[in-house]
């Protein structure tokens, strides 16, 4: 499988060897070597901590090319982290990358198991069939949109299974309406991280709830839902996709995307189809469009119980109680393990697939997911190198703490850093468990003005996760639309930018005027106004130039 388009060509590789020499001599030139070999203390918590996802930013960015820029990340933070000693460096970098497949290996079976409910999905043929049962009632592009969107705001337990799940549905629906891969990555995007985040029961409120320290007697979970009208990046986020659906309008490198998909039919943007020798849907006359409900359904039911299960909901916890203690590492395997089974045994029973095609599904299924599991795991390994290793985490804390500013600003400026935290690290969950205990400790009490904050920090968050070429939603994103992956993140960037400047508008209002709707109100208003006077500015010019 073509899991990427490497560009061989000298002058990137030249440029990219001489970044990586660069972040390995100027902090040690610029700060001097201690000797040490735990870690090199005169770069620990100082800015430089910062400089390996930056590396693997630049080059990614740079070279289109993502596997190698993420390993340079995670090989300039490890050899910083080893003081120069290469052999330690080493060491330090197989040891980070072993504990994090075995700390996220719930994951790596979860991504498993729906690459092997894929494949035989596509192998029964219950895809193709779906396709024309929902084209013959989604009878427009925009119609195919409004439903992909719809679809993801079903399927709030969970981004990775948003993902995975919208993407696998529709993928066969937006391809018959000339819908870019690019633009249905973008969508899929939009619908996981962002809906998760305002969803009191998802795997998200759980890990927000986590990060309320405890001795505070502060309820984590009604935090979260009292801070969801505050998030302004999520919600802006979700009438962005409708605006643009309803408008029937794209801007910046989404546009050109679009257009050869429409006139051309090239929805794949240029690339070709690099999922081309992976199980594509057949013609199987044994296939019916409930092999595909009837599996969605049963992953969906066996995952919240799944999340139930590990939070306790059986041992006597309620619902609210379940999901805030839930292991979302846990519990999504588990539901994916049970429908796994069941769609196993629909499909053996009813004959859409033979016992030998199954067999060639697991190897299939598994390939599918190969590429997202390599970047995954090179994400978390780069993500814990800065984090652990090298205290990015505490170099951003005392940097707040030692920042005077008026109070009232507090809800913008925690959106920007925690934006900028969770760009370069590509972890939305990692950015607000640093910065929620510090809103907490800043104020002691939850009022008005903090809950702003802990909103601030959360959209932030999920602002730099959505914007990064690191990011784990953006991953799978690409992965269940199939796309290209910087293609995926080239064409978001633009939009996601522009969601993330009227989110911190927002929340320069809000932390004056602190009234929810009145905010949310101005915001949309002023977005979608923006967003008409930008699709009329590009018509006239595309008419002037006609």
């Amino acid at each position: 499988m073509k899991t990427f388009q490497f560009r061989s060509n000298k002058k990137f590789v030249l440029i990219g060897l001489i970044f990586i020499v660069a972040a390995l001599i100027i902090p040690n030139v610029a700060l001097g070597s201690t000797g040490e070999v735990e870690h090199q203390s005169n770069i620990y918590a100082t800015a430089w901590s910062l400089l390996p996802p930056v590396i693997a930013i630049i080059l990614a960015f740079f070279t289109k090319e993502v596997y190698s820029s993420l390993f340079a990340g995670v090989l300039v933070g490890a050899i910083l982290y080893a003081n120069y000693d290469i052999m330690f460096a080493l060491e330090s970098m197989i040891t980070i990358i072993s504990g994090e497949l075995g700390a996220n290996g719930g994951l790596v079976v979860f991504l498993v198991e729906l690459g092997i409910i894929v494949a035989m999905m596509q192998l029964s043929g219950c895809t193709s069939v779906f396709a024309d049962w929902a084209s013959k009632r989604i009878k427009t592009k925009r119609g195919a949109l409004l439903a992909t969107t719809g679809l993801g705001l079903l399927f709030f337990i969970d981004d990775y299974f948003n993902c995975l799940t919208t993407g696998n549905i529709m993928r066969p629906v937006t391809d018959k309406h000339k819908i870019s891969r690019a633009r249905l990555a973008y969508n899929i995007d939009c619908t996981a991280a962002p809906i998760c985040i305002i969803a009191p029961i998802s795997s998200w409120a759980a890990a927000v709830s986590s990060y309320i320290p405890a001795e505070t007697g502060i309820d984590g979970f009604m935090v979260f839902v009292r801070a969801i009208p505050f998030n302004y990046y999520a919600l802006l986020t979700i009438c962005m996709l409708f605006t643009l659906a309803i408008l029937k309008f794209d801007f910046g490198p989404m546009r050109k995307y679009e257009r050869m998909a429409i006139e051309n039919g090239d929805i794949y943007g240029g690339t070709g189809d690099l999922y081309a020798d992976v199980a594509k849907p057949v013609d199987n006359p044994n296939g019916k469009v409930i092999d595909m409900i009837l599996p969605v359904i049963v992953l969906v039911i066996g995952c919240v119980i799944g999340l139930l299960y590990t939070g306790g909901f059986f041992a006597g916890a309620n619902v609210i109680e379940a999901f805030s203690n839930c292991d979302a590492f846990l519990g999504l395997p588990i539901g994916g393990f049970f429908a796994l089974i069941f769609t196993i045994v629909l499909y053996l029973v009813r004959k859409v697939i033979t016992p030998k095609e199954f067999t060639d599904c697991i190897t299939n299924g598994v390939h599918l997911m190969v590429p997202a599991m390599l970047i995954l795991v090179f994400s978390w390994a780069l993500s814990t190198v800065c984090r652990s290793n090298l205290g990015a985490t505490e170099f951003v804390k005392e940097f707040v703490e030692n920042t005077s500013f008026n109070m009232n600003f507090l809800p913008f400026i925690l959106y920007v850093i925690g934006t900028v935290i969770s760009f370069a690290t590509g972890t939305a969950w990692g950015t607000f468990g640093i910065l929620i205990p510090m809103v907490i400790a800043i104020f002691g009490e939850i009022n008005t003005l903090s809950l702003i904050c802990i909103a601030g920090a959360l959209a932030g968050s999920v602002t730099g996760d959505h914007c990064s070429p690191i990011s784990e939603t953006a991953i799978m994103s690409s992965t269940a639309a199939q796309v290209d992956f910087m293609q995926h993140v080239i064409t978001q960037l633009p939009y996601a930018m522009f969601v993330a400047a009227m989110s911190g508008i927002g929340f320069l209002l809000a932390g004056f005027i602190q009234n929810a709707a009145i905010v949310l109100a101005i915001m949309i208003v002023l977005m979608v106004s923006v967003l008409i006077i930008i699709k009329k500015l590009t018509e006239r010019k595309n008419r002037k130039f006609s």
